[in-house]
């Protein structure tokens, strides 16, 4: 390797190192025992509130945005696609799509 290349490989190695730190760990909260574990259905459902919850979760110390006691990925996988429904305004979007084909249809009536 060239003393040139020595900077940006420790860059690199920095960057992998600090990506690695952010890794998620094991959750040791689905070890404890307790009511059952939040599954798919309830991920979907705290995804979907998410925003919601978020905003309440800044004023109340007891109200969180994620459920720790879960079952592992399909909470996960849940939480994801409840939180992208809610995030991405899918149902915003094809009520604007219907307005637009509806004003469309009104400007070929003007014009015949």
């Amino acid at each position: 390797m060239t003393r040139n290349g020595a900077p940006r490989a420790a860059g690199v190695l920095l960057l992998v190192l600090a990506l690695v730190g952010c890794a998620a760990g094991p959750n040791a909260a689905a070890l404890l025992d307790g009511p059952r574990l939040a599954g798919f259905w309830l991920g979907l459902w705290h995804g979907a509130i998410s925003p919601i919850t978020f905003v309440v979760s800044l004023f109340s110390s007891g109200v969180n945005i994620y459920e720790v006691h879960n079952d592992g990925n399909w909470y996960n996988f849940g939480f994801m696609v409840g939180a992208s429904v809610a995030l991405s305004g899918a149902g915003r979007s094809s009520a604007a799509a219907g307005t637009r084909s509806a004003r469309r249809g009104r400007r070929r009536d003007a014009h015949d």
